[in-house]
């Protein structure tokens, strides 16, 4: 690996010198600075979770502080439950039977010191947020691409295009991209002779998969390693390849990896009876639509994912490949940083510290594509693909410096060293603007939901010591302590007996987030006799459109399952 600490020392200084801060630490400080601040400002429109994942993380995390370890006081969605209806409707449950436990973990100290706040929550994530722009920078150096490149590559990843609202939010992204490009960094200098960060790389391996189960994916890159070194010595030509990993660096990491993991597996087999509860159970494997997942009734085992036929397996991989590519290409490279960052990968491809994050882009875009696809469009390819993000603009800046000296070649009177300048700020100026323009458009999305959801209840509140059925109980726990569970995505009878079995009081329908049993109920063409006609309602907004236009935008239903419960009277 060549490192340009040495070459770049030499360049004339960037930023004014401080006395007070080392000279190594100056540029990745401000990069911290000027990152942290973006993700207070892209909090500011919308301070609050904003969707499901976001609540769930910051429930779990409350609840280890209450003393309560890892549960959660609501159902986020019955693949919480084993993917089916339990024989006994208790809650609370214990969590993380599907999501894994990290991005909760990080938020708990933060939650003693501050409290129960959102702040608290968002604190952790917008610092590793700040930390990944630094250590885009830092990445950038020792891969031998100077001073400029780096620092521009690490305001890129200071608002990364269209996923810059979410990494405000309590969620793993950020997270899970400092994890991967540690790991993936320790995987360059372990190839390079570094043995011991060889060996310390199967940390984040572990906690990358402790925040993210395809986190096991960041150990493909030290395998290639390994075997790209021992494969010729196995082949009898021992002096073919110098030995700079070697057997106890690979031994070790493995080793760490399980020392990491080892305490979450014990605690699923012990709770759940397996060290992978939610694929055991089919609802993630073996589930031939999204909406599987959020089915109690729906068979989801190897017989019936193979029975859909060869046609539609292979086009449904094809499009989880795709989907996949596509949302790399337009959120955090907003498609129009692509040409430029295959142009520098393809000037890269025998740069060490670039080859971690080619195998692991292409095993987690073929992994994902054949074993995940149908989950990638709904968020599983955004969160993990950010690991990606860093190099990516590194190369981007590479490739944009590469297409001006080509055409600086053509055209003499070009400037070159300005050209590259000048473009690349715009470029960065780019997706600054685009970050912001997306953060503004996905929090007044956010805030509709929240609005119509206030209204909803101002009219008829629903007491809190009343359970409630919706299609997103995080929202309703966080916003008014009111514990439910999901509707799930099945026939009448079976919604009824889930909210029996929960003895859930009130059913909210919301026209966005409606499973099909229950749209002729919100349109009024249904009226199950276990359901009072609607209490309060909130029309649709005059500027819908779409076949659904004339659904009410939500509604409060009393759930009467009790004999003599006046409430579904006529």
């Amino acid at each position: 690996m060549v490192s340009a600490v040495t070459a770049a020392a030499g360049r004339a200084r960037v930023l004014p010198r401080a006395p007070w801060i080392p000279d190594p630490l100056r540029i990745p400080i401000v990069l911290f600075v000027v990152a942290f601040l973006a993700r207070v400002l892209t909090a500011l429109p919308f301070f609050a979770p904003g969707y499901p994942d976001s609540v769930y993380y910051l429930a779990t995390a409350r609840e280890i502080v209450a003393g309560h370890g890892f549960t959660m006081p609501y159902i986020w969605a019955f693949v919480d439950t084993g993917g089916h209806l339990p024989a006994v409707g208790t809650l609370p449950i214990p969590s993380n039977e599907h999501w894994m436990p990290l991005a909760s973990i990080v938020e708990v100290p933060f939650i003693w010191l501050l409290g129960p706040t959102y702040l608290a929550s968002c604190l952790p994530f917008w610092i590793l947020a700040a930390l990944g722009a630094s250590i885009t920078y830092l990445l950038g150096i020792d891969a031998g691409l100077g001073r400029r490149t780096s620092i521009a590559a690490g305001l890129l990843m200071a608002m990364p295009g269209a996923v810059a609202p979410y990494m405000s939010q309590p969620d793993n992204f950020s997270l899970y991209m400092v994890l991967g490009i540690t790991a993936m960094w320790l995987c360059v200098r372990g190839a390079a002779g570094n043995r011991l960060a060889f060996a310390l790389g199967g940390v984040f391996v572990g906690l990358a998969m402790l925040a993210r189960t395809d986190g096991v994916l960041l150990g493909v890159p030290f395998i290639v390693a390994f075997m790209a070194e021992q494969w010729p010595r196995w082949r009898r030509r021992a002096s073919a390849t110098p030995v700079r990993i070697g057997w106890t660096a690979a031994i070790a990491c493995f080793g760490l990896f399980l020392l990491v993991m080892a305490p979450w597996w014990i605690r699923d087999y012990s709770i759940f009876g397996s060290i992978s509860p939610s694929s055991s159970s089919g609802r993630i494997l073996w589930i031939r639509t999204y909406e599987q997942l959020f089915s109690v009734s729906d068979q989801t085992t190897p017989a019936t994912f193979f029975a859909q036929g060869l046609a539609p397996l292979l086009a449904s991989r094809l499009g989880g490949l795709i989907v996949a590519l596509e949302v790399f290409v337009t959120q955090p490279l907003l498609i129009v940083l692509v040409p430029f960052m295959l142009w520098g990968a393809w000037l890269h491809r025998r740069n060490l510290a670039f080859q971690p994050w080619m195998v692991y882009g292409l095993t987690f875009l073929v992994f994902a594509g054949l074993v995940f696809a149908v989950h990638l469009p709904y968020g599983m390819a955004l969160h993990s693909e950010m690991a990606l993000a860093p190099q990516a603009y590194l190369l981007s800046v590479v490739g944009i410096g590469a297409a001006v000296r080509w055409v600086a070649v053509r055209r003499p009177h070009w400037d070159a060293a300005r050209a590259t300048r000048n473009f690349t700020v715009i470029a960065v100026g780019l997706v600054w603007v685009i970050g912001g323009i997306a953060t503004v458009l996905l929090a007044g999305a956010w805030q509709h939901e929240a609005n119509y959801r206030t209204a909803l209840l101002s009219e008829h509140p629903v007491p809190a010591t009343d359970r409630l059925m919706s299609a997103d109980p995080g929202a309703y726990w966080y916003r008014w302590g009111i514990i439910g569970v999901p509707t799930p995505n099945d026939p009448l009878p079976v919604v009824e007996k889930a909210a029996a079995l929960y003895d859930v009081r009130w059913l909210i329908l919301e026209k966005d987030q409606l499973v099909p049993s229950l749209r002729p109920v919100l349109a009024g063409t249904a009226h199950p006799s276990w359901l009072s006609k609607p209490l309060s309602v909130v029309p649709a907004a005059p500027g819908d459109t779409g076949p659904d236009a004339r659904l009410p935008q939500a509604a409060l239903y009393a759930v009467c399952l009790s004999p003599g419960d006046a409430r579904c009277g006529p």
